[in-house]
């Protein structure tokens, strides 16, 4: 079994809503959903576009796949993350909008939040000591010779290549697509996003999947609540 730690949307926001009709599976229950017919866009092709993105389920990485490191155990893990949560505040991205990155469409920051990377930074450091090194086979899968050396470094170290200086948020929505497709794909999902790209976004709990064998969808184990500063003052 393999363990992640994501940003995920907690159900009933709207922001979970949309994103899982666009990849067509709610990672919380496991239940397949009914594409829609876009404009431009139709649902077979949204099935299509949406295949690898599906297995994760909709999230942003925090902390990459990893397996329990020799001795660890899942309840270690679920009492580093409520250790975790008690000292770590809720807070929000300002905003999400529909990016490109190396060919494939996601929901990344309207501009940079030095809080996001923080969280980030955080989550990386925080679970590392529950975290088996990647073994070669593992380090192979992610075709090592076309990262850049500081990637590399972070694959090494860190188990993934895009954390600290190299992070990257993004919800991912599709595969690599080619043009023209990426323009007319690009503004379908600016439509269908639309009423979560106008608002805040708040980061309420963090989220821990499973992978529960090899290839096997990713489905959502726990979240669990941060703490608001709002709320801690009105306890006082």
């Amino acid at each position: 079994m393999r363990y992640a730690f994501y940003f995920s949307p907690g159900a009933g926001e709207t922001l979970h809503d949309l994103g899982r009709t666009w990849l067509g599976r709610d990672a919380a229950t496991g239940e397949a959903i009914e594409h829609p017919d876009l404009e431009g866009l139709g649902a077979s092709e949204l099935a299509s576009i949406t295949s690898s993105a599906r297995r994760y389920g909709f999230h942003a990485t925090l902390k990459a796949p990893f397996h329990l490191a020799e001795g660890t155990s899942e309840a270690d893990l679920i009492d580093a993350i409520e250790a975790f949560a008690d000292q770590t505040e809720a807070f929000e991205i300002p905003s999400l909008v529909v990016g490109r990155l190396e060919g494939f469409l996601a929901l990344v920051p309207g501009s940079p939040s030095a809080e996001l990377n923080a969280f980030a930074n955080s989550v990386v450091e925080a679970f590392e000591p529950l975290r088996a090194p990647l073994s070669q086979e593992g380090i192979e899968r992610r075709n090592p010779q076309s990262l850049s050396s500081a990637e590399l470094r972070n694959l090494v170290r860190w188990g993934y290549p895009y954390v600290f200086d190299q992070f990257r948020f993004h919800m991912t929505l599709t595969t690599r697509l080619s043009e023209p497709d990426i323009t007319r794909i690009a503004n379908a999902a600016r439509v269908h996003f639309a009423p979560a790209l106008a608002v805040p976004v708040a980061v309420r709990a963090l989220t821990l999947f499973v992978e529960p064998e090899p290839g096997a969808p990713f489905q959502i184990h726990s979240r669990t609540r941060l703490p608001s500063a709002s709320m801690e003052r009105l306890s006082e």
